[in-house]
């Protein structure tokens, strides 16, 4: 049904009396008080009835009533000046086939269009003024990536945010839809922007844009009536659709004091992957977890600390945490103590490289899945200390994965990253052996699984780029990017937990994984210096305005571009669309073991010599640059 809503019925009535007045002012226009004399009163009739008929068909094909009066803007202008265009095109060939036009000046139909653009533009601007005391015409600027965000309202605050997104040129948002509180508006526009479905249609509609390839990053409340248990519902849907949930601020909520530097708004760090979060198999992961016991090594990092609060929602028998640092040891136990207060939990100050600590730790936790964090990641610093890197991330690794056989672990799950392919860096190189033992284990098919997950950079996590953008952005700039065509993958530290997790129950319960990679598809890589100007604007500020940016030049091991497979490793589907497997290439694991131990000699010695022969025996690849 072309007219859904009651004040669309009227409002269509109400363009349909203008259309016939429209015609009758312009003959008094153009032929004057007198105009009757020069028309039977039959041939009068039947040219406004004529003109209000062809207007009525024009306006309901140009679907003139999906627009909100209250919102008018630019657009329905445009619409209704096409309206009326077609509306005199088409009379003027009707009534020339009917009567050639004989007693109707041309100038007439000129006059005509005039008058119906005002009768029909002016009430709905004067209603617009009326309720918003101001008119305010402006086109959506074009030309500049925004982050893709579904609305919740379709009210007052909803028509302000569009409005200011529109005259924003550097605005981070683009709004693909909305959706209302009640069906009253579902199909309406407000400033060319449809509202899609109610809060119910949250999946329907996601699924939708997805299938458009608009799928929101953001779903964001644009109204403050939205109740608690409202808002953890939409909570829940949002995050099991990877859409993230923000409110927007209500126009009342007042600052105390002013200050003369400019404040730099908080960022979403979600809002920088250039895709919406994947979405992965929750049950499957609580099933894996669900009272085990569980041991997490590197507890207190980002990546350590995001497993500890995921896998402790699982609902474990006991979960026990692993740190070198006493301070972020600390840190995530006060904060698992207030998560869950009645689960029980070991803060376990030790590290990796002490094996006979490690034995202490498996012989007292009895673990039933391991997930090892632990790792020197931060890549010059381990270009500059690499012996430190190679005694944590292959001996320390290598002395986890053999406790684990020892103590009859079902699990051990080792997190990789990217820069373990063709690696140009040592903590590329290492992390490549490590997942090169990990992966001769889980090929032997004993008790132990050995489960190897890669996946490229963390957005906020430690020592990563987007915290140093955030200081530089606090300092007022520039922000340092050491190569304009750098370009990285990115996720969420959510999202790098989830995939460990997936990763682990699809390891564990299918042997064809033995030995393979699993992988994230994180999309298409996006370049640092893109990244650096979508933290700008999400700042509030201007790129290479209010902010500058400076190229610096690579670093000792920076690579250009990093890749997720080796080209030998074959890539494989899953079961999840957001994870493949790689199929990397072997090595016997006695080969492997006489490497490591030559890399232990290599670092008892300070040998850098011989330590980069023998990463180079199992990463032949490996290119220091």
């Amino acid at each position: 049904m072309l007219l859904k809503y009651s004040r669309a019925t009227i409002a269509f009535a109400h363009d349909l009396v203008m259309a016939a007045l429209s015609f009758l002012i312009a003959l008094y226009l153009r032929l004057g008080s007198d105009f009757i004399v020069f028309f039977q009163v039959r041939y009068l009739v039947l040219g406004t009835v004529v003109f209000t008929l062809v207007a009525a068909g024009v306006f309901l094909s140009q679907r003139l009533y999906r627009g909100v009066w209250r919102y008018a803007s630019l657009n329905d202008l445009l619409a209704i000046t096409k309206a009326a265009t077609l509306v005199i095109l088409i009379f003027f060939g009707v009534m020339f086939l009917f009567t050639r036009l004989e007693d109707l000046p041309r100038s007439t139909l000129l006059i005509n269009w005039f008058v119906l653009m005002a009768l029909l533009g002016a009430p709905r601007f004067l209603y617009r003024l009326f309720k918003d005391r101001r008119l305010e015409l402006k086109m959506e600027h074009v030309g500049v990536r925004r982050i893709p965000v579904l609305l919740a309202g379709a009210g007052d605050n909803a028509e302000l945010f569009i409005r200011a997104m529109s005259r924003n040129p550097d605005a981070p948002y683009r709004i693909v839809g909305l959706l209302s509180r009640s069906d009253h508006r579902v199909g309406r526009l407000i400033h060319d922007k449809e509202v899609l479905g109610t809060l119910d249609d949250l999946d329907k509609v996601t699924r939708k844009l997805a299938l458009m390839g608009d799928k929101p990053q953001r779903l964001i409340l644009t109204s403050s009536e939205f109740e608690g248990a409202q808002v953890r519902a939409l909570l829940e849907r949002a995050e099991a659709l990877g859409l993230t949930l923000a409110r927007l601020p209500e126009l009342t909520d007042f600052k105390a004091g002013v200050k003369d530097e400019v404040e730099v708004k908080p960022i979403a760090v979600e809002d920088l992957l250039n895709r919406p979060q994947a979405v992965l198999d929750r049950p499957a992961m609580a099933a894996l977890i669900r009272g085990k016991r569980v041991l997490i090594t590197g507890a207190g990092g980002s990546i350590g600390s995001e497993l500890v609060r995921q896998v402790s929602d699982l609902e474990p028998a006991e979960i026990a945490l692993l740190d070198a640092s006493e301070f972020n040891l600390y840190a995530i136990d006060m904060e698992l103590s207030e998560r869950h207060k009645d689960l029980p939990r070991r803060a376990l100050l030790a590290d990796v490289r002490d094996g006979a600590r490690i034995e202490r730790v498996f012989g007292e936790v009895k673990p039933d899945l391991v997930f090892h964090a632990a790792a020197l990641k931060h890549v010059p610093m381990v270009e500059m200390n690499p012996f430190e890197g190679v005694r944590t991330n292959v001996l320390g690794s290598r002395i986890i994965a053999d406790a684990c056989r020892t103590h009859g672990v079902e699990q051990m799950v080792l997190i990789s990253t990217d820069k373990a392919v063709n690696p140009t860096n040592v903590m590329g190189a290492t992390k490549r052996v490590a997942e090169c033992y990990a992966q001769a284990l889980d090929r032997l098919k004993e008790r132990t699984h050995f489960v190897t997950v890669r996946f490229g950079n963390v957005l906020g996590s430690t020592g990563s780029v987007v915290p140093l953008f955030q200081k530089q952005l606090a300092r007022g700039g520039p922000l340092t990017v050491t190569h304009p065509e750098v370009t990285r993958y990115f996720m969420t530290i959510r999202e790098a937990v989830e995939l460990v997790l997936q990763a682990s129950v699809l390891g564990h319960s299918d042997e064809t994984y033995r030995g393979k990679i699993f992988v994230l598809d994180m999309g298409e890589p996006v370049k640092i210096i893109d990244l650096a100007r979508q933290m700008i604007r999400l700042a509030g500020l201007r790129p290479d305005q209010d902010v500058k940016i400076e190229i610096t030049g690579l670093r000792p091991g920076e690579k250009l571009y990093e890749e997720i497979l080796h080209d030998e490793e074959n890539s494989l589907p899953t079961p999840h669309s957001g994870i493949f497997v790689g199929e990397p290439r072997t090595a016997e694991l006695e080969t492997i073991t006489k490497v490591l131990e030559h890399l232990g000699v290599a670092c008892a010695a300070a040998d850098k010599a011989a330590l980069t022969q023998e990463l180079h025996t199992l990463v032949p690849e490996f290119s220091q640059s």
